[in-house]
């Protein structure tokens, strides 16, 4: 009688287990990567072009704001400087400033590469 009184609590021990590992589900991830890091990958490497890079993260930039996500730190900031590179100011400026807003501790930084910036475009 004993062995049968500890085989029900064991299996009523393993079924809830069981219930309760399959109720569990995955946080929900806090930002959006999508090609962010192989492109900063291929920025590094010299062997993509600007344009290609800029338009693959505006593409993933709508596939995130589409889902509702957020681009991570950094993004706004990376784009800025591809703008940089081919001397679209505006956006240069628009990027950083989506930066500051988004990632307030990076403030420092953006307003050090909108300084640089405006002193580039004199």
């Amino acid at each position: 009688m004993k062995k049968l009184e500890l085989g029900n609590i064991g299996a009523l021990t393993l079924l809830s287990c069981i219930a309760l590992t399959g109720c569990h589900t995955a946080p929900k991830q806090l930002y959006q990567w999508e090609s962010y890091q192989p492109q900063v990958y291929e920025y590094f490497k010299g062997q993509k072009g600007v344009e290609e890079q800029i338009s693959a993260l505006e593409q993933d930039l709508q596939k995130i704001r589409a889902t509702g996500n957020m681009a991570p730190p950094g993004y706004h900031a990376h784009l800025g400087m591809l703008y940089a590179s081919i001397g679209k100011n505006d956006q240069v400026i628009q990027e950083f400033e989506t930066e500051k807003t988004l990632f307030p501790e990076s403030s420092t930084y953006m307003d050090f590469l909108t300084k640089k910036s405006k002193k580039q475009e004199k």
